[in-house]
């Protein structure tokens, strides 16, 4: 391409070169959003056409001309400031002085509020399916262990022997929610801020509910509750064009539901590391590796990494957080910045969630090691006294006297003496030694604590059968989305087809 071909023909002369223009430039950090801007344009174009603002030929020429640059690809792009000036410019280049009649009743503005929210659409969909992965995987390790004894910690120190299941179960909930917190976000991503031009609207006669549709934009969360208090209407369409334009909120909330999950996930990798440290589990090959020089390890380094991607979310919070602090209205350059926070965001926290879910899923629980930790600490003491206040002694003296005896070893033993110096009366007044000995036992502790949501078999039963329901409701509800946007996609394509 010749120097005066790779002027862009949508900037001015005067705005067209110099020193900064490299530091302007984002079109190779747009090969991200280079398939969205060409559905944008398709879209757009169809509409204008449909509206009478462009004839249907000249419409059929841009619409080939887009074709032929997906075609090509990004890397064959024309120079530009970014990935929207590039395609216009290659449809001018292609179509002659009418290419720009694309552009029309629109701005670059609103053009890549569009893009981002289409293709952020896509990453969170894909972050979502991630979580329902690992919550199954977390709902199956419970099931296989409903009966597995396990230490149960609290400050590190052993507290009460649960289960593997009800340890399992605890991150399932919890990553239950951060689907809630994304299935929520993409539903506010999922509004079209295109036809706000620049800023102020437009003069032409659009329809911005028609590209809204052929996009896949669906009103959000206005469809599903008729509150348009948000602006989120239930045509699909962000309705005051000064904060379609200019808002990134969706992106900062995006990234905070993100750096979210990846706490979950860093909790979750911790607790395994731990768990590996001491023999309670082993983690497979696959999600290991070995020393250069200590041939004897084996290190849970994926888990580590999971573990660090929290402080990479949380940077991306951070650095969106400030970037948009204190803009003022309506569009600024900023903006270009906000994005690749929520990029390297996204990615990071979804290949985390999916390691997190191999390593678990594969993982093989040394049962016998947690069995003969669970009882370490006197982590029984608990249940002891929960049995003296139900047998008659007041809680708080219970508490003394299995304080006392739990510096003197724990046991039977210890008991008895500690209750000779705190009870008026001997223990058997209040329990016999066999209903004690049974008391100390880890798997009867467990068994004993079947509250709603308990570590008891029978509780950990019933949490599994409502992590399935949950799990079944909100496949559904991601599968409702991903289904909308084929769609739309089939209906972009049959809506190009009548014009090329």
């Amino acid at each position: 391409m010749s120097e005066e071909s790779s002027d862009s023909v949508v900037r001015r002369d005067r705005f067209s070169g110099g020193p900064a223009r490299g530091f302007l430039s984002s079109l190779a950090a747009d090969e991200r959003i280079f398939e969205a801007d060409l559905a944008v344009d398709r879209a757009h174009v169809v509409m204008l056409a449909e509206c009478d603002v462009i004839d249907d030929e000249t419409a059929g020429d841009i619409l080939s001309a887009l074709d032929a640059i997906e075609v090509e690809g990004h890397g064959n792009l024309p120079d530009g400031e970014d990935v929207h000036e590039a395609i216009e410019t290659a449809v001018i280049e292609t179509v002659g002085p009418d290419g720009g009649r694309m552009h029309t009743a629109r701005s670059r503005n609103d053009e890549v509020a569009t893009c981002i929210r289409y293709r952020l659409r896509e990453d969170v969909l894909a972050t979502l399916e991630a979580t329902l992965t690992l919550r199954e995987t977390l709902a199956d390790v419970a099931a296989e262990h409903t009966e597995t004894t396990m230490p149960g910690y609290t400050h590190l120190q052993p507290a009460q022997p649960v289960t593997v299941g009800h340890w399992a179960l605890s991150y399932e909930q919890a990553v239950r929610r951060d689907t809630e917190r994304l299935l929520e976000a993409y539903d506010r991503i999922n509004v079209s801020p295109l036809g706000a031009a620049a800023f102020g609207g437009t003069t032409f006669d659009i329809n911005r509910e028609r590209t809204a549709a052929l996009l896949g934009f669906d009103g959000g969360v206005a469809s599903r509750t008729s509150d348009t208090s948000s602006g989120l209407r239930s045509d699909g369409v962000l309705e005051n064009s000064m904060d379609a334009a200019s808002s990134r909120d969706f992106l900062l909330e995006t990234v905070q539901a993100l750096s979210t999950l990846a706490t979950t996930l860093s909790g979750l990798a911790e607790d395994v590391i731990l768990f590996a440290n001491r023999g309670f589990v082993v983690l497979s090959d696959d999600y290991s590796s070995t020393s250069s020089i200590m041939p004897q390890k084996k290190n849970p380094d994926t888990l580590e990494l999971v573990r660090a991607v929290a402080g990479d979310a949380a940077g991306g919070v951070q650095g969106l957080t400030t970037t948009l602090k204190g803009l003022p209205r309506a569009y600024n350059r900023d903006l270009q910045r906000a994005t690749p926070h929520a990029w390297s965001t996204v990615d990071a926290v979804l290949e985390a969630t999916n390691v997190a879910a191999g390593a678990v899923g594969t993982a093989d629980w040394n049962e016998a090691a947690l069995a003969a930790e669970a009882g370490a600490g006197f982590s029984t003491a608990t249940g002891v006294a929960d049995l003296l206040a139900a047998n008659g002694v007041p809680f708080r003296t219970a508490h003394e006297l299995v304080a006392l005896a739990a510096e003197r070893g724990g046991d039977a033993a210890a008991i008895e003496a500690a209750a000779g110096e705190v009870l008026a009366e001997p223990l058997d007044a209040y329990v016999d030694g066999e209903t004690l000995e049974t008391a100390l036992d880890p798997d009867h502790s467990v068994a004993s604590r079947d509250s709603v949501g308990g570590p008891a078999p029978e509780a950990v039963h019933a949490q599994i059968e409502s992590a399935a329901a949950a799990l079944e409701a909100d496949t559904d509800a991601v599968d409702e989305r991903v289904s909308g946007l084929e769609a739309a996609h089939d209906a972009l394509r049959t809506a190009v087809m009548a014009y090329v």
